[in-house]
């Protein structure tokens, strides 16, 4: 039995406990014990000194493009649909090899920002780019990072009122035939699986009506859930209402798109009943903060979902819409943001981090093994250096971790595995991670003949 032990760390468990001084125990990835005070002896474990910690449940990132590594910085004074047209032209040229490296350089940035576990949204599979879901799941088993892989697909090219250029659209058999196939490859149900995969076509102005509800069929029908872009901008409000007679919501609504199986990404721009149908239905939302400032595209009324009953959890959204943001600031950014909107009062520093812990577990249908630390549940834990120079004058050491910049992480755990240990990443290195990332910029943004 390999066991780890933490002690003396200030742990916040995520399920309403916090011991100041406390330990975890760990035994096969498991958590065994959380409780306060020093922990009792564990003949032959690895110990982790936690004093001066803080240990945390790992992050959870609800939605996420990591082939996006590949184009950040470009088209920064766009709108979300004039950057979609600019980008789609550079992303036409995805293949599995940049796929692998995009999500290389990825996931390694966000271990180094606390994230235990990310799910992807990867809908663009241009002809001819090889397995590139597969390449997806290679590259993040050797990062160690669990992947909810969002099999997403786009069958409304230029030619049928759609953004994309119809060379990164499929046909809608071949997206459903693709996603079943990805789910029948990659999905593992079990208990503490490292891959799970979701249906998830890419947002009602790139998908015909037809492909969102055969999505739906196809995941009630494999027992994996759905997801998809909702309600991120007013453009999209407006051209739902134009084409569809609705809202985005209700368009969702009508095609059986809400429900505790399903987790929307963004969803900004949600009226009174709009917030109270989500709730009610026990659908997930990722609130990605930072890329819907970066976008213009508004704030979402997280502080209002939360209230209401519904499950939030955050996302970093793609690199090239947030840049280097980790998924640790996007605590801060989400607490700002509800507080621009709503006051003081409107989030707290503890449901900023509830929301990039277990409010993440729900959104994908996970919060009975991660997102909290409890007996019984995977060990994903962080460990954050909260006690050097700015941090050590801060007595609460969640306001610490969530008002302060970004705090990197001593020690991060995936099943009680080291991910990052003494803040350096031990399954792949930084250096060839961050080349990885480069590579796929100039494959991506050079004109050449590709191989």
């Amino acid at each position: 039995m390999s066991t780890v032990v933490i002690d003396g760390a200030h742990v916040v468990t995520g399920d309403g406990a916090e011991y100041e001084s406390g330990h975890i125990v760990a035994a096969d990835g498991v958590i065994t014990a959380a409780a306060p005070g020093p922990a009792p002896a564990h003949a032959g474990a690895r110990v982790v000194d936690g004093r001066g910690l803080l240990a945390t449940p790992g992050l959870v990132n609800t939605h996420h493009h990591l082939y996006q590594w590949a184009t950040q910085g470009m088209f920064a004074d766009s709108t979300l649909f004039e950057w979609l047209t600019g980008s789609y032209e550079l992303w036409s040229r995805l293949d599995a090899s940049v796929v692998a490296d995009t999500t290389t350089a990825g996931l390694a940035w966000l271990a180094l920002s606390g994230c235990t576990t990310a799910s992807d949204h990867h809908y663009v599979f241009p002809a001819g780019g090889g397995d590139i879901a597969a390449a997806e799941v290679e590259a993040a088993r050797a990062v160690g990072v669990r992947l909810d892989l969002a099999r997403g697909s786009m069958d409304r090219g230029r030619s049928a009122g759609g953004l994309p250029p119809d060379s990164v659209v499929e046909t809608l058999e071949g997206a459903l035939a693709a996603t079943e196939a990805a789910v029948d490859a990659h999905h593992d149900p079990a208990f503490g699986a490292m891959t799970r995969v979701a249906v998830a076509p890419c947002s009602p102005f790139t998908v015909s009506r037809e492909l969102m509800t055969g999505a739906a069929e196809l995941a009630r029908a494999k027992g994996v859930r759905l997801h998809t872009h909702l309600a991120e901008t007013l453009d999209e409000q407006e051209q739902c209402l134009a084409e569809f007679g609705t809202t985005p919501v209700g368009y969702a609504e009508k095609l059986g798109w809400l429900g505790e199986d399903v987790w929307l990404a963004h969803a900004v721009h949600l009226s009174d009943d709009a917030v109270a149908r989500i709730a009610a239905t026990g659908t997930g939302v990722a609130h990605c903060p930072s890329s819907n400032a970066r976008l213009g595209a508004g704030i979402c009324r997280s502080a209002d979902l939360l209230q209401a009953g519904a499950s939030v959890g955050l996302g970093v959204d793609g690199p090239a819409s947030s840049e280097l943001t980790g998924l640790a600031a996007e605590m801060r950014q989400a607490l700002l943001m509800a507080r621009a909107r709503g006051g003081p009062r409107a989030l707290t520093a503890r449901q900023a981090l509830h929301m990039a812990t277990l409010g993440g577990a729900r959104c994908l249908g996970r919060a009975a093994e991660l997102g909290s630390i409890e007996v019984g549940k995977l060990a994903d834990i962080a460990l954050w250096r909260v006690d050097g120079f700015g941090r050590d004058a801060i007595d609460d050491p969640v306001v610490a971790l969530v008002f302060g910049p970004p705090a990197p992480p001593e020690h991060l755990l995936v099943g009680g595995a080291p991910v990052v240990q003494g803040g350096a990443l031990r399954t792949v290195s930084a250096e060839s991670a961050a080349a990885a990332g480069r590579r796929a910029h100039r494959r991506i943004t050079t004109e050449v003949e590709r191989p």
